[in-house]
């Protein structure tokens, strides 16, 4: 489980056969083999370490649903450790399932220090997401400002913006999408067998 709210911004060194190196350094204090830390949204394990990077396997699914195979050597990702089961929540609940990706369509001012930004997702992912809702956008938890036909938006205030890699994207770039996972299980609940 994790809380959305991004640690720091890594850096990825290297990324082939499945492995994917990354540079870091709060999110390697206390790490140990076999832990979760969650990078762009997709929950990942730990498989070695040293003093200033992290190595994770990156299995086929994985690389299907997301936008780590994009990844090149000098990307800036996300990075959150799992949250600790006394530690403050302070988040949203972001598991790091991350059920696909969308396009980012335009970035418009809002006043005179926030950003609208606009996505398009797959349309089944879509009904899940509701004004005012939460989603997860590269791992970041984020409230849905407006939603139609489609699309979202969210807003991102300064701290946001200097505190993760969101505004790395232009137009035509992708992002990783989760959503709400109450949505889901109650769509499956109420869905007959």
């Amino acid at each position: 489980m994790f809380t959305g709210i991004a640690e720091e911004v890594g850096t990825i060194v290297r990324s082939e056969d499945g492995d994917i190196v990354v540079r870091a350094s709060a999110v390697l204090q206390g790490v140990r083999l076999g832990d979760s830390i969650c990078v762009n949204g997709a929950c990942l394990t730990v498989v070695a370490f040293d003093a200033g990077s992290f190595t994770v396997n990156v299995v086929a699914e994985t690389l299907r649903r997301t936008n780590l195979g994009a990844c090149r050597p000098g990307d800036r990702v996300n990075l959150e450790r799992a949250m600790p089961a006394d530690g403050r929540f302070g988040g949203h609940m972001v598991q790091g399932h991350v059920e696909g990706v969308a396009e980012l369509v335009s970035v418009t001012p809002d006043g005179p220090e926030d950003i609208l930004v606009r996505y398009r997702v797959p349309r089944p992912m879509a009904r899940y997401i509701v004004p005012k809702g939460f989603i997860a956008v590269d791992g970041v938890s984020l409230t849905v400002a407006e939603c139609s036909d489609g699309e979202f938006v969210v807003a991102l205030v300064p701290y946001t913006r200097q505190h993760t890699n969101l505004t790395d994207r232009q137009p035509g770039g992708s992002v990783n999408i989760e959503t709400d996972v109450l949505a889901r299980y109650v769509e499956r609940l109420l869905r007959p067998e």
